[in-house]
């Protein structure tokens, strides 16, 4: 989910203030690829494999769309994180990697799966009842300008630079410009847009939490990620079964998308970004959030013939503007 300094090797996370932007990919994992050796990549070119991970999580706002169609937003958001599980699981077989050991480790992978999965899936997937897949994807480019605002309170290492304060006020401005807040937000439905904005909150407080309980935790990305959408997948369950009923079709759209969300914007996508982040390291590898409310605007417009007003692609470019602001840091002082 910009051009930032390469996060700490820790596990976790990288910083909110380093971060990959994804709708679909917040894990306790991410930042254990950067610590591993780089390594030569698999059968494609990295540039390509960047190429298809931009398309991949660029559509997961299509593909909520069509799933809701035929599907609850609870039971949306369960089949994407049951369907990357077991994505997930199957790498872990092939493997022979066992998951995450110790109930503290399983305990706060409750907490991420429930900040980094549950809820922010649940609320995109509400979200995009009432508003086009190409605001939801506007909306989740602005987790690195949450990230900022909440780094400079919860972050003492990420220090506020003007910079980064410009990013900050950049990015909101570019989010006015995308709801058209000149016209008073005519047009826009606020509860959609809110929780499409609320969904992006959750990533990184997510990140910040991960990275303060799970650093140093020993396993691999996959596996630690594997048990956290298996979490997620038991807390969407309950709450699926509390909340909606059981559905009485399954359309092959819907269906589809729904499986394809889980399977290759989740599982497959996580593997991809691992992989590229080891090959390449993580700044050219979060260059992928650039790319991602580019791809699901496109796909909202030509795939399913969302309207595009002009002030959506000048607001979408003036807030990564901004991210990319934030993740500027200042450079190290030279020894004397």
């Amino acid at each position: 989910m910009s051009a930032p300094a390469a996060p700490r090797p820790t596990l976790g996370p990288p910083s909110p203030s380093s971060l990959t932007t994804t709708d679909a990919t917040a894990t306790a994992a991410t930042a254990t690829a950067t610590a591993t050796p780089a390594r030569r990549g698999g059968l494609l070119d990295w540039r390509v494999r960047f190429a298809i991970l931009s398309v991949v999580w660029g559509f997961s706002f299509l593909l909520i769309k069509v799933g809701t169609e035929a599907y609850a937003p609870f039971q949306v958001a369960l089949g994407r994180v049951l369907f990357g599980a077991l994505a997930l699981m199957a790498v872990l077989l092939v493997r022979r990697e066992p998951l995450p050991r110790g109930l503290r480790t399983w305990g706060h992978l409750t907490v991420a799966a429930l900040l980094l999965n549950t809820a922010p899936f649940s609320l995109f997937a509400y979200a995009e009842l009432s508003i086009p897949s190409s605001l939801a994807g506007i909306c989740n480019a602005t987790s690195p300008l949450w990230g900022m605002a909440l780094s400079l309170v919860a972050l003492s290492e990420d220090r506020p630079t003007r910079r980064r304060f410009a990013g900050l006020g950049l990015g909101f401005l570019g989010v006015l410009t995308v709801l058209g807040a000149w016209h008073g937000f005519s047009g826009v439905d606020a509860r959609g847009t809110a929780f499409a904005l609320l969904a992006s909150l959750c990533y990184p407080i997510g990140w910040i939490y991960v990275r303060r309980t799970l650093a140093g935790t020993p396993g691999s990305p996959v596996a630690l990620t594997g048990g956290q959408l298996m979490i997620s997948t038991l807390q969407l369950a309950l709450v699926s079964a509390l909340f909606t009923s059981a559905p009485t079709a399954f359309p092959l759209w819907p269906t589809l998308s729904v499986i394809a969300l889980g399977a290759l914007g989740t599982g497959m996508a996580l593997q991809m970004q691992y992989g590229l982040v080891t090959e390449v390291g993580p700044t050219t590898a979060q260059m992928v959030t650039y790319f991602i409310p580019v791809i699901a605007t496109t796909a909202g417009v030509l795939v399913l013939g969302e309207q595009l007003h002009w002030n959506t692609p000048v607001g979408a470019a003036i807030v990564l503007a901004g991210a990319a602001l934030t993740q500027t840091r200042p450079a190290p002082r030279k020894p004397s």
